[in-house]
């Protein structure tokens, strides 16, 4: 995976989107919890769907690709299953929307 490493924390992905870096933030989490609480524009696609809707994805297929859930274990197996799928710049962000909001935007709610 040309030397990406697989985790990146909040700060890393604050920083993207403050370049305004081309990724698309994939959000795994359930239904219900991407009501709870979301970042602004992310993409969303629960991890229990992702084998039914996988080809959804295929237009990211070259793209940076950063996933997150709530803290991290989630989106560590979605991009681990990413890379089996031929994607080739996944990453998963560490602590997840937790540490999001813990450090990033607290206006993003905890649950």
């Amino acid at each position: 995976m040309s030397g990406m490493a697989l985790e990146l924390d909040v700060q890393a992905v604050a920083k993207l989107r403050q370049e305004k870096a081309d990724f698309v933030l994939l959000d795994v989490r359930e239904q219900s919890e991407y009501e709870t609480a979301l970042i602004e524009g992310s993409l969303h696609l629960p991890m229990s769907e992702l084998r039914q809707r996988i080809n959804e994805l295929d237009p990211f297929r070259e793209q940076h690709v950063i996933v997150h859930c709530h803290h991290g274990m989630r989106s560590l197996q979605v991009a681990e299953a990413l890379v089996q799928y031929g994607f080739t710049k996944v990453q998963s962000m560490s602590g997840g929307i937790d540490d999001w909001s813990l450090q990033i935007d607290t206006s993003v709610p905890r649950y």
